[in-house]
């Protein structure tokens, strides 16, 4: 729900009027790129389904069969989906999964196996990359992706020329009051009290990428448990509870073409702070 109500606050696509125009023209090309009757849409990190549901309304207006299946590791989240796309298509054809990216290693066969009759899968992946290791998740999507399938996914950018300044331009999206609370909240849950430190942000390179982290510094010592296991942290030291990757354009094309995937339209934001990137294998 906390992250809910911040997706609500400050993302551009929901306070952007150009940001969500811009959705819908990638939508639109997108959809008319689709020349078989039957596709299959699978979004990956689906969150509460509002972007897919508006690419299933518009295949379902061109009279295509569709069927789809939400996945989120948080099975509120992939409820909340489902629950959006029955609007626009009968229980019959969607099919909830709960599933962690980072840990998975048989999803390709899984939905395969879900799916097994020719049909063109559409696979969504929207506002998800910045939140992965590149090395980690770009291996995963490209298993994914087979040489008949459509990748459709956003990524955060750096606004403007300077890719460093447009890292730290950005920064006030994320440290904020309502950001603050949702990644707080983890801690709190836990045993780890306000006055035990400080959460702070900043910009940092990593393999010639930058992005904005969070991080708890602690101030005082504290020792939490659980599930008997102990934790015991010292002043001085942190833990991190968030990064995100900011791209450029070119940086989203090197990245994925490492992994065999090519991106064949892009639609980037006036702002120049989203972008989305329709590709195939």
């Amino acid at each position: 729900q906390k992250w809910l109500a911040l997706h609500q606050q400050f993302s551009p696509s929901r306070n952007d009027a150009d940001c969500a125009a811009t959705y819908d023209r990638a939508f639109t090309e997108a959809v008319s790129r689709i020349e078989t009757d039957r596709v299959h849409v699978i979004g990956l990190g689906c969150g509460g389904g509002q972007k897919d549901t508006r690419l299933l309304k518009l295949l379902s207006d061109r009279r295509a069969e569709i069927s789809y299946t939400p996945c989120d590791v948080s099975t509120a989240m992939v409820l909340t989906a489902r629950q959006a796309a029955l609007a626009v298509l009968p229980e019959q054809k969607c099919f909830p999964l709960v599933c962690d990216l980072t840990t998975t290693d048989d999803l390709p066969e899984l939905l395969v196996t879900r799916h097994p009759s020719p049909v063109t899968r559409l696979i969504t992946f929207f506002g998800m990359i910045p939140n992965f290791e590149p090395d980690d998740i770009l291996p995963k999507l490209s298993s994914l992706i087979r040489e008949q399938d459509w990748l459709l996914f956003s990524a955060n950018l750096a606004p403007g020329d300077d890719y460093a300044a447009g890292a730290k331009r950005i920064l006030p999206q994320y440290d904020n009051v309502p950001t603050r609370d949702w990644l707080l909240s983890f801690l709190f849950d836990l045993g780890i009290e306000r006055e035990d430190g400080e959460l702070r942000f900043s910009v940092e390179e990593t393999s010639g990428l930058n992005r904005i982290a969070a991080r708890f510094h602690f101030t005082q010592a504290r020792r939490i448990e659980i599930e008997s296991e102990a934790f015991a942290f010292q002043p001085g030291e942190s833990i991190q509870l968030f990064f995100s990757y900011r791209y450029t354009p070119e940086r989203v094309r090197d990245a994925l073409l490492a992994h065999r995937l090519e991106v064949r339209r892009q639609w980037i934001t006036a702002s120049g702070e989203e972008g989305v990137f329709l590709c195939t294998r």
